[in-house]
């Protein structure tokens, strides 16, 4: 279902980073399933994947959504109604010009790519127009980060302890600092919707 739209190529004013461990791939596939390729946003996805496997995870999200949906490569620009997904092995950021970056800093709390490291250049980026949302997973990458987002302004999505394969990543956000929507899984989409669709700032 993945293709460009006249849409889909106008720069991004809105980011949303959603970041996710164990148990990912079906939860991103459910926030996605039901995002309109029309999404007035630009959303980076990032798995925590083994650094030495091959990845197949741009192409299975690819036919889960109808947003298009590109392995995220240094200099991008991005654009709204696309989905960018880190690769393995390296962390995602996003640069002060609004183009990805792919850094092999070293690992933060184990992880790389870093969901805190992605939160946090999102939050400087985008400020008020950052979303970020933790699901499922095991570990606390993304807890500080999410905060730093939240204090430049942007919006902490949380996905709740019932519908999450693993709470630990979701728990530790929450533990962190004040989130803005603690969601079961199936709500996600429909908030990310109303935020952005509709020019809700929080």
């Amino acid at each position: 279902m993945s293709g460009a739209t006249a849409h889909s190529q106008k720069v991004a004013t809105r980011v949303i980073a959603i970041a996710a461990s164990s148990g990912g791939l079906a939860a991103l596939s459910e926030v996605l399933r039901t995002l309109p390729a029309t999404l007035p946003a630009a959303i980076l996805v990032l798995q925590h994947l083994a650094p030495d496997q091959r990845s197949h995870l741009t192409a299975i999200l690819a036919d889960r959504t109808a947003l298009a949906v590109r392995q995220a490569a240094q200099g991008m620009r991005l654009e709204h109604g696309v989905v960018y997904v880190a690769p393995p092995g390296a962390h995602l950021l996003v640069g002060g010009d609004g183009r990805l970056v792919l850094s092999q800093l070293p690992p933060l709390h184990w992880c790389r790519p870093s969901a805190d490291r992605l939160f946090a250049s999102v939050g400087a980026r985008y400020g008020p127009g950052a979303i970020a949302v933790v699901l499922t997973g095991y570990g606390v990458d993304g807890a500080e980060g999410a905060q730093v987002l939240r204090r430049l302004g942007g919006i902490v999505l949380v996905q709740d302890d019932a519908t999450s394969t693993c709470p630990e990543m979701p728990r530790a956000a929450r533990r962190a600092g004040d989130v803005d929507r603690v969601l079961p899984l199936g709500h996600i989409a429909a908030e990310l919707e109303t935020l952005v669709g509709c020019g809700v700032a929080a």
